[in-house]
């Protein structure tokens, strides 16, 4: 079963949900290695998003929900989550162009778009304390999964899968990327805070097309 515009919404609203819930749990992380405005500027962001979503023509298909995430993120979120997410939604908004339904290959190549536009706007790698740490695993765990002959869901929930442990084995990493970085060893036991919100927006993903 193939998702569309339908599943693309469900995901939006159920990751501007658990932005606004994780909130204080973002904002904590990102005090210890950051700035402190993680949870505070996604869930500003995330509120933007959702004013905008019901003005979205009745024939929109996902690209079209994916590129308002993106414009409205780029434009209402400060620090460099909303330009890295921004550009990781407008990617993933060019890969599945105009397709009015998502099959495992187009998913793949949303997830593999979305990461590819975080490390064309922030030049990180794995390995480096970022949320591209969350990102790449799930990549590679839908890619086989998608391999595998897996439904859309169960991609999905593979993907949601490897960026929860991506997520969870930045804690030993030292930062090699953004204000982490300047901490050096001093970063070590912190969880990343972007990458803990990138693996509650993939598993929003997996968690709408469960409901689909």
């Amino acid at each position: 079963m193939s998702l569309g515009i339908t599943w693309t919404t469900d995901w939006i609203t159920e990751s501007a949900r658990v932005v606004a819930e994780h909130r204080v749990e973002l904002v904590t992380l990102d005090r210890a290695i950051g700035d402190g405005d993680h949870g505070e500027n996604l869930d500003r962001g995330y509120t933007a998003v959702m004013a905008k979503l019901g003005d979205l023509p009745p024939d929109s298909v996902p690209g079209d929900a994916l590129k308002l995430v993106a414009t409205t993120l780029i434009s209402t979120v400060g620090g460099a989550s909303g330009p890295l997410l921004g550009t990781a939604y407008l990617k993933a908004a060019g890969a599945v162009g105009k397709e009015p339904e998502l099959d495992g290959d187009a998913l793949v190549a949303l997830l593999t778009a979305a990461r590819d536009g975080i490390v064309l706007r922030g030049k990180a790698e794995s390995g480096d304390k970022t949320m591209i740490d969350a990102w790449t695993p799930a990549v590679e765990a839908a890619a086989a999964a998608n391999a595998e002959g897996k439904s859309e869901a169960e991609i999905l929930d593979a993907a949601a899968t490897a960026a929860e442990a991506g997520a969870v084995a930045t804690e030993p990493l030292v930062a090699r990327k953004g204000r982490a970085s300047y901490l050096g060893e001093r970063a070590i036991g912190h969880r990343d805070p972007g990458a803990q919100s990138s693996s509650l927006i993939i598993r929003a993903a997996a968690d709408a097309a469960k409901g689909a």
